[in-house]
């Protein structure tokens, strides 16, 4: 039998990090720089960026990772550009040319096309997407040349608004919508609805929930936040001993007229759960204090 090599013990360390994610490196590419910087596996994103995207790439480090979920499914919004006449395989810059069109679009036409894509919508995800399909994510069969048929997904876009720049065929767009949206599918889409094609030609994330871009640290110099920030806007119930010691333990607190969840605290502000209501009774949701 082969030696069985021994696993280097993660560092301990916990808390978020809002990351600025520059051009060029994968969501998971920034997650491997994480856990090489801070000498710990225990790393994770909440919500991929393309590639060539940049902006707000939220990540938990530690206990922060059983937060994350708390923060996948909220809204976010984007800058980007919008270029008229090209389509591409990926539906934006990163993919080969596939058509061209001869477009003379108005600022009025386009924001009236985009203004169509704005309430309850239903997307079909991209071949380029990380979405999973009989266990293999859709990009990976795309680079296969394997094109599968998807399902369409609900997502809401609350806001979409153009503008044009000093290119005719290139609008800025700024576009607030919620978790899930493939905002590249928004652009080939309104190209689509005037009469031609478009991709998305640039794209950044300025905010995912309450975390900002003004916020954000670079990749050189990493700042790490306490994990308790990842429950930003989360109403918080700070408990005595005698409760905390049920919380640990992952125990119902019993009967509440409220909804949603509650960040559960000791006395000494050490965040212990997240609870959340069910069938009037608050229920653990996520436990991170042990007994």
């Amino acid at each position: 039998m082969g030696r069985r090599r021994s696993r280097k013990p993660d560092s301990g360390v916990s808390g978020c990090i809002i990351c600025n994610k520059p051009a060029g490196i994968t969501s998971h590419g920034v997650v491997d720089v994480v856990r090489k910087s801070l000498g710990t596996s225990k790393v994770g994103h909440a919500g991929t960026l393309d590639p060539d995207a940049t902006g707000v790439l939220v990540i938990g480090v530690g206990a922060g990772t059983k937060l994350l979920q708390f923060v996948t499914g909220v809204d976010k919004r984007y800058v980007g550009e919008i270029t008229f006449g090209t389509e591409t395989s990926t539906l934006d810059a990163a993919g080969e040319v596939t058509a061209t069109y001869e477009m003379s679009v108005l600022p009025a036409e386009v924001q009236i096309a985009a203004d169509s894509y704005v309430g309850d919508i239903e997307q079909i995800p991209p071949m380029v997407s990380a979405v999973r399909v009989n266990g293999k994510r859709l990009h990976q069969l795309a680079r296969e040349g394997i094109e599968v048929e998807r399902k369409p997904r609900p997502v809401s876009v609350f806001e979409f608004t153009t503008s044009p720049t000093t290119d005719k065929n290139i609008y800025n767009a700024e576009i607030h919508c919620s978790s899930g949206t493939y905002v590249r599918t928004l652009a080939a889409d309104v190209g689509t609805s005037l009469g031609g094609g478009a991709h998305l030609s640039g794209l950044k994330r300025t905010s995912v929930g309450p975390f900002l871009l003004e916020e954000a640290c670079e990749m050189e110099e990493l700042v790490m936040l306490d994990h308790s920030e990842l429950l930003r806007g989360m109403a918080v119930l700070h408990v005595e001993d005698d409760i905390a010691r049920q919380v640990r333990n992952g125990r119902p607190l019993g009967p509440s007229a409220g909804t949603g969840r509650l960040a559960i605290k000791d006395s000494d502000d050490t965040l212990l759960a997240v609870y959340h209501v069910i069938n009037g009774e608050l229920r653990p949701a996520k436990v991170l204090a042990g007994n």
